[in-house]
C-alpha cells in the first residue's frame, strides 16, 4: 500500500463485506459499496446503491407490536455485469470458481475503485479480468464500469451481462432482517432506440420516483449485441471475441435520478438524456480526477506514517459522503456515511463532530447541513409543544421530516430479546445543534445565516432548555430531569418506573451554553432584526430574564470531588471490570452483556463513552472554567484532572466515538495515554475494533473527528472574536503535521507544527491581516507572509496506555507502533 492506495490481496468471503463498505465510492449525492459487479445479497456480500436524503417508512411485527420504521432506501443495484466463457457454463462468481489471482485497489487521489483478477474456466482456459468503477464527483448523476478481458493463452470469446437490477431490498444488517425490508414497487423496463436499457420504480411511502439508464458499448467492433428485459431487470447481453493476449473493454455508463433532484421534470428522461450525452470512459475518468484534484486541495492534510494514511481514508469517505453537491441538497449528516444500513441511515448528533472539520474546509457544506436542521424546526417545536414544552426539541434521530425517527424497541443480539429504547430521551441532541450553528458563525464570519436561520434555530433551542427547567426551592438551582445523556447506557434508575435520569452534567451545562449564546446574540443583533425575532417568536422581557436566571443556576451534580455524570451516580454499584475481562474478552458492549445475565447497566458506574468528559471536548479549559463559574461552580484544573481519572477507569468504550473523545481531552489535558485513544479512533473502521458493525456502514462522525483531533484537537485552533486562536498539545508520536484551512475569505491558510514550533501562513491576495492569538501573545499576519513560534512548553512523554483504563493494553497498537 502507499499513501493514497489502500489494497486487499486475494479473495476472502469472511472478509468481503467489511471491504465492501471501506471500498464505496461515491459523490455525496450517491453511492455505492465495493461489492463485486457480479455478487447477489448473501452472506458473504451485499450490493447497495444509496442517495442522500432517500428514506421510506414501512410498518413490521416486533414481539406482537405493530413497529414503524423509516429506513434509508438501498437503490436498485447499478452493478451487474457478469461473465462467462461458454453459453452452457454458469456466470463466474469467485464463490463458485475460486480466483487464481485476486486484488481490490481503492486509489483515494483518483477516486477509483480497480479489481484484478485471474480466473480459470472448466476446461482450464485462463481469463484476466480488470475492473475499474467510478461515481463521478463532477457530474453527480453519473457512474461508470470498465471491464478489460483478456484471454490469456487462448481465441474465442466471452459472453457478458450488463444490467440494471431492481430485485433488491434493505437487508444488510443482521439485526434488522426480520422486519420489512421491502421499499420499492412499480418496476418497470425498457430500451431506448439507441439500445440503452432503463429501469423505473418507486418508493412504498414516500413515493420518491428513481430510474436508472445504462449505456454499454464494447471495444470490439464484431461483438454481437442484444437486450433482455424483464420486469425488476434491464439487461444488455454481449458476445465479444477475444485474440489470446489482446484486451477487449466492456463500458457501462450509468445515469441515477430521483424525483428529489433539482432542475429536472422527470427522473427517466433525465437519467435516460444523461447517459445519452455522457463522454465516454476514460473522458469521463479523467474529469473525474480532476473535480477529485480540486477537492483534496480545498482539505489538504499532512501527517507523516501509517496515522497519515488512515486519515486520508477517513477523509476520503467524509468527503464522498458530504463533497460539495451536499451544498445543494436537503440532507443531513447519516451517522454511518452512505456506505451501508445501519442506524437506517438516520440523522444523529454526529454532526457535533463532522461541522468544525467542513467549516474550515468546505463552509457551505456546512452551511446546507444546518439548513437541513432549521427546515425541520418547525418539526421540533411541534414535538416540544407534544411534549407539553415550548421552544425546540430535535429529534434524537432523523431522517426525511424531522419527527423523531428512534425505534421505540431495539434488539439485544447476545440475549434475542427485543427491549424498550428510551434513547430518544437524548435532548441533548439540541444544545448540539445550538454548538454548530455557533461554531460555524465564529469559523466564516456569516453574519446573513447567524441573525436569521440561525438565530431563529439557536433561541427556540435556547426557549426549550429553559422551559424544561424546573426549580428546585430546597438545592436553590434549576434541575433538568428525565433525560439520557451521551453515556446512552443509563436510560433510568435502578428499579424505576418511568425511564430518564437527572442532572446529567453534560445535558445541563450545554443547556447553560446555549442560553448565554441566545442571550448574547440578543444583544447583539440589528435592532430591526431582533425586533422581528422578539415579535415572531412571542419573546418578551420576563422571558429573556428566565433564560438569564435559568444560565446561571442550572444544577451541576458532584461526588467524591469530581463532577457526577448525573445526580446519583455516584451511588451506584461499581462493577468488577477484571471478572468480566477475564469471563467475556471483549466488553465494550457491557449493556448487552448485563441484560442477557439478567442484569442492567443502570445498576453500576459504567459508561458507554464519554459522557461528563465531553465538556472537555467542545469547551477549551477557559471556555469550560467560564460557564462553570457563570454557574456558581468552581472549576479548576485539579478538579478536571480527578474527573478525568474518574471516569477513565469506568468507560467500556462501546462506541467508535469513545476513543477519540478520550484522546482529545487527554491531549488537550497535556496527559499520557492519548495516543493510545487516538490509535483506537483511527483504528476502528479499518480493524472493524466494534466486532463487524463496519460492514453494516462507516461510522462518519469518528472519521471526522480523527482529521479534527490533527486540526483542531491537538492545535487548539479556535475561531472567535476575529481571529485565530492556537495553543498546541502536540503528541510525540506524530513529529509533525499541517493542514490548510479556509477562514472568512482566505483559501488555504496554512498550518504546521513539527519540533516544537509553530508555522502559520497566509496565500497571496487582497485581503486584509488575519489575527492569531497564541499562549502569552498577539501577532498578524498580512498576505502573502508567514511567522513561526517557538513553543516552549515542552509534550508529555509518550506512554503505552491511560492508567487503570479497562481497555486491555496492546490491544490497538497494532500496525501503528511507529507512527
Amino acid at each position: 500500500m502507499t499513501d493514497w492506495l489502500w489494497e486487499y490481496e486475494g479473495y476472502r468471503p469472511e472478509e468481503e463485506r467489511l471491504r465492501e463498505a471501506l471500498c464505496t465510492v461515491g459523490n455525496g449525492v450517491f453511492a455505492t459499496r465495493g461489492a463485486a459487479p457480479e455478487a447477489t445479497a448473501s452472506d458473504a456480500h451485499y450490493p447497495g446503491t444509496y442517495a442522500a436524503g432517500c428514506y421510506n417508512r414501512l410498518v413490521s411485527e416486533v414481539a406482537g407490536r405493530q413497529v414503524e420504521n423509516e429506513d434509508a432506501v438501498n437503490l436498485p443495484n447499478w452493478l451487474p455485469l457478469r461473465f462467462r466463457t461458454h453459453s452452457d457454463e454458469p456466470w463466474w462468481t469467485p464463490d463458485a470458481d475460486a480466483p487464481l489471482e485476486y486484488r481490490q485497489t481503492l486509489d483515494l487521489r483518483a477516486g477509483t475503485l480497480s479489481r484484478t483478477m485471474l480466473v480459470q474456466d472448466r476446461e482450464g482456459r485462463r481469463l484476466r479480468v480488470r475492473q475499474c468503477r467510478l461515481v463521478h464527483l463532477g457530474d453527480p448523476h453519473l457512474a461508470a464500469l470498465r471491464t478489460t478481458f483478456t484471454a490469456e493463452g487462448w481465441s474465442g470469446s466471452v459472453e457478458v451481462e450488463s444490467a440494471l437490477d431492481g430485485d433488491v431490498r434493505n437487508e444488510g444488517v443482521a439485526r434488522y432482517r426480520a422486519l420489512a425490508g421491502q421499499h420499492l414497487t412499480g418496476l418497470s423496463t425498457g430500451v431506448t432506440a439507441d439500445g440503452d436499457v432503463w429501469l423505473r420504480c418507486r418508493t412504498t411511502q414516500s413515493a420518491i420516483t428513481v430510474a436508472l439508464a445504462a449505456r454499454t458499448r464494447v471495444s470490439v467492433d464484431t461483438a454481437t449485441t442484444g437486450t433482455d428485459l424483464g420486469e425488476s431487470r434491464a439487461s444488455t447481453l454481449l458476445t465479444v471475441p477475444l485474440a489470446d493476449g489482446v484486451p477487449a473493454s466492456v463500458d457501462k455508463t450509468v445515469a441515477l435520478h430521483t424525483s428529489r433532484d433539482r432542475a429536472i421534470s422527470d427522473p427517466l428522461h433525465a437519467a435516460r438524456d444523461r447517459v445519452a450525452r455522457a463522454a465516454e470512459f476514460p473522458v469521463l475518468l479523467s474529469s473525474h480526477r480532476h473535480a477529485w484534484d480540486r477537492v483534496w486541495r480545498r482539505t489538504e492534510l499532512s501527517v507523516p506514517g501509517e496515522a497519515g494514511r488512515i486519515l486520508r481514508l477517513h477523509l476520503f469517505h467524509v468527503l464522498q459522503t458530504l463533497s460539495p453537491h451536499t451544498a445543494g441538497l436537503d440532507a443531513g449528516v447519516p451517522a454511518r456515511g452512505l456506505h451501508g444500513e445501519a442506524y437506517r441511515g438516520h440523522v444523529f448528533w454526529d454532526e457535533l463532530f463532522v461541522l468544525p472539520f467542513l467549516n474550515l474546509h468546505l463552509p457551505e457544506v456546512s452551511r446546507a447541513l444546518l439548513s437541513y436542521r432549521h427546515r425541520r424546526l418547525p418539526a421540533a417545536c411541534r414535538a416540544a409543544d407534544d411534549a407539553g414544552r415550548r421552544g425546540a426539541m430535535f429529534p434524537w434521530q432523523s431522517g426525511s421530516d424531522g419527527r423523531e425517527e428512534t425505534q421505540t424497541l431495539h434488539l439485544n443480539p447476545r440475549s434475542g430479546r427485543w427491549l424498550p429504547d428510551h434513547s430518544h430521551l437524548q435532548h441533548h441532541v439540541g444544545s448540539a445543534v445550538a454548538y454548530n450553528v455557533w461554531q460555524y458563525c465564529q469559523a466564516t464570519g456569516d453574519t446573513d445565516f447567524l441573525h436569521d436561520e440561525g438565530a431563529e434555530t439557536l433561541l427556540q433551542v435556547a426557549r426549550f432548555w429553559a422551559d424544561a427547567a424546573t426549580w428546585d426551592a430546597g438545592e436553590g438551582r434549576y434541575r433538568i430531569r428525565g433525560v439520557v445523556g451521551p453515556d446512552e447506557y443509563h436510560e433510568a434508575y435502578p428499579l424505576a418506573d418511568t425511564p430518564g435520569i437527572d442532572d446529567n452534567a453534560y445535558t445541563n451545562v450545554t443547556a447553560a451554553w446555549v442560553l448565554a449564546r441566545a442571550l448574547e446574540l440578543m444583544r447583539n443583533l440589528p435592532a430591526p432584526r431582533l425586533a422581528e425575532l422578539t415579535e415572531q417568536l412571542a419573546l418578551d422581557t420576563a422571558e429573556r430574564d428566565r433564560w438569564e436566571d435559568v444560565s446561571r443556576k442550572l444544577r451541576v451534580p458532584f461526588h467524591a470531588g469530581v463532577i457526577s455524570q448525573f445526580e446519583g451516580y455516584g451511588e451506584l454499584a461499581e462493577l468488577d471490570w477484571d471478572a468480566y475481562r477475564d469471563r467475556y474478552g471483549d466488553i465494550r458492549r457491557m449493556d448487552r452483556i448485563l441484560e442477557s445475565e439478567g442484569d442492567s447497566v443502570n445498576h453500576y458506574q459504567v459508561s458507554k463513552q464519554a459522557d461528563a468528559l465531553m465538556l472537555g471536548y467542545l469547551f477549551s479549559p477557559a471556555e469550560l472554567t467560564a460557564l462553570f463559574r457563570r454557574l456558581g461552580y468552581p472549576m479548576d484544573d485539579a478538579l478536571w484532572q480527578r474527573t478525568v481519572d474518574h471516569y477513565l477507569r469506568r468507560t467500556s468504550h462501546g462506541s467508535t466515538l469513545s476513543g477519540l473523545v478520550h484522546a482529545w481531552v487527554l491531549a488537550r489535558a497535556r496527559r499520557p495515554g492519548a495516543w493510545e485513544f487516538a490509535q483506537e479512533a483511527l483504528r476502528g473502521d479499518v480493524a472493524d475494533i466494534q466486532g463487524g458493525t463496519t460492514e453494516e456502514g462507516i461510522h462518519l462522525g469518528a472519521m471526522a473527528g480523527t482529521l479534527d483531533l490533527v486540526q483542531r484537537g491537538l492545535t487548539g485552533l479556535e475561531a472567535r472574536e476575529d481571529a485565530l486562536w492556537l495553543d498546541p498539545a502536540p503528541l510525540p508520536e506524530l513529529s509533525g503535521f499541517g493542514f490548510s484551512v479556509r477562514y472568512r475569505g482566505y483559501w488555504g491558510v496554512r498550518i504546521q507544527l513539527r519540533d516544537g514550533t509553530l508555522h502559520v501562513g497566509l496565500p497571496r491576495s487582497a485581503q486584509a491581516p488575519v489575527h492569531f492569538v497564541v499562549p502569552g501573545r498577539t501577532f498578524t499576519v498580512p498576505p502573502g507572509e508567514s511567522r513561526r513560534v517557538e513553543l516552549s512548553e515542552p509534550a508529555p512523554a509518550p506512554t503505552e496506555s491511560p492508567a487503570e483504563s479497562p481497555v486491555r493494553e496492546g490491544r490497538l497498537t497494532d500496525g501503528l507502533a511507529d507512527c
